[in-house]
């Protein structure tokens, strides 16, 4: 089928530059670990498959599937595995409950998890581990941010004991920006038949990753913050090996092969004996979001036209003028250590006495978005945010803290 192509906008991506968000109103935004404010390509291809919808009516929904394959293979570049093990989904915890799910568990299986994950990452796991009467081990994070190697040691003295069945892990912890060693926890997991899942929300668009070359089983994301779509879809990734490990528990009619043949092809191809499909697909089971997925590819074609290396070093540049002086204020970092283990996130904690959500609100009114999850200052830029920002920011933070500006 013919794929609807995603409106030409006149501007490029460019680092630094944030005229394709013309209607920003906040001056300075830098929460994009939050939600992403939509691009003008983002809302062009919202905006496309409203005024298709509108004039075809179902006519345009064939056009608009075919635009979910391309995406596939857009994915695929971008993080690697090939575009048959990539799966469209609502969102990051609806990829991770469908895993958790579908796993062919076993009596004694054990989870690893690590303390102090966004609860998408937790809470499925739970459910997991209640029905199938499953144990869960939880690891702290310490260890990882320093280069020690202390954090994967003590995975492995884990995988060690036995029965460990799955490790759960955000690619990026959500407070503190730490980047977890997703390599290496692979390679563990191969070594000790575990299989690695991987939560990448806070990392997919802005942060380096290869599913591959990472041994990362499954690999579920949100497509609103750091790939820059809209809330309410995602994608999921499927290895081959984390396939073969799932039963079809999550079907629907849409997972059948030859789903759609009844609706296009005439009398009698209405089935309901078709078998599920043994493809990563099945997880695809229904009407699913099409202004979602077209906002998707919209935000990952900047993203891709940058380069995702570019926008991380791009970032750290930033991070790195921002840092400095506000640890010289009193702030506390959570920033990692080790360069290897920096993401695109730098968390603070404000000195003594100060309420941390009265400054988030002051540095609002001060022309700067910013997020506090869990009591950290939590400022995350991306590509459209530039070093020009930097004395507004530090301006912002530091007088809503009631430091003296600078």
């Amino acid at each position: 089928m013919d794929a609807r192509p995603l409106p030409t906008i006149p501007l490029p991506a460019r680092l630094g530059d944030r005229r394709l968000f013309p209607d920003l109103a906040v001056p300075v935004y830098v929460n994009h670990a939050a939600i992403s404010p939509p691009s003008l390509a983002v809302r062009a291809a919202v905006q496309a498959v409203t005024d298709d919808y509108a004039a075809l009516g179902s006519r345009a929904f064939l056009p608009w599937i075919g635009q979910r394959e391309r995406l596939r293979g857009r994915l695929a570049r971008l993080f690697g595995g090939g575009a048959e093990g990539w799966v469209l989904s609502p969102g990051t915890t609806r990829g991770l409950l469908d895993v958790a799910t579908c796993l062919r568990w076993q009596p004694k299986d054990r989870i690893l998890l690590f303390s102090g994950e966004f609860p998408a990452n937790i809470t499925p796991w739970q459910r997991a581990a209640q029905t199938w009467k499953l144990g869960i081990d939880t690891l702290p994070l310490t260890g990882f941010d320093d280069g020690s190697g202390a954090g994967l040691s003590r995975v492995e003295r884990a995988l060690q004991a036995g029965n460990l069945r799955l490790v759960a892990v955000s690619a990026v912890q959500f407070q503190t920006g730490l980047r977890m060693p997703l390599a290496e926890l692979g390679q563990l997991c191969r070594r000790h038949g575990a299989l690695l899942c991987v939560d990448g929300i806070q990392a997919a668009g802005a942060v380096p990753i290869d599913v591959d070359a990472s041994g990362i089983d499954f690999f579920a994301a949100g497509t609103h913050k750091w790939a820059m779509g809209m809330d309410g879809a995602g994608f999921l990734y499927i290895s081959p090996r984390g396939l073969a490990a799932l039963s079809p528990r999550i079907a629907g009619w849409l997972s059948h092969e030859e789903g759609l043949r009844f609706l296009f092809e005439g009398e009698g191809h209405l089935r309901t004996d078709r078998p599920i499909r043994a493809r990563a697909d099945f997880l695809e089971v229904g009407a699913w979001n099409t202004m979602g997925f077209a906002a998707l590819e919209a935000g990952l074609s900047l993203i891709e036209s940058i380069g995702i290396p570019a926008i991380h070093a791009h970032v750290n540049g930033i991070l790195d003028a921002i840092e400095a002086p506000l640890l010289a204020a009193g702030f506390i970092s959570a920033r990692a250590r080790d360069a290897n283990a920096r993401s695109c996130t730098l968390s603070l904690k404000p000195p003594p006495g100060i309420d941390i959500t009265q400054v988030e609100g002051r540095m609002w009114d001060r022309g700067v978005a910013a997020s506090i999850p869990d009591g950290w200052l939590r400022i995350s830029p991306h590509w459209p945010n530039g070093l020009d920002q930097v004395p507004q920011i530090l301006d912002a933070v530091l007088a809503a803290a009631g430091s003296p500006a600078r």
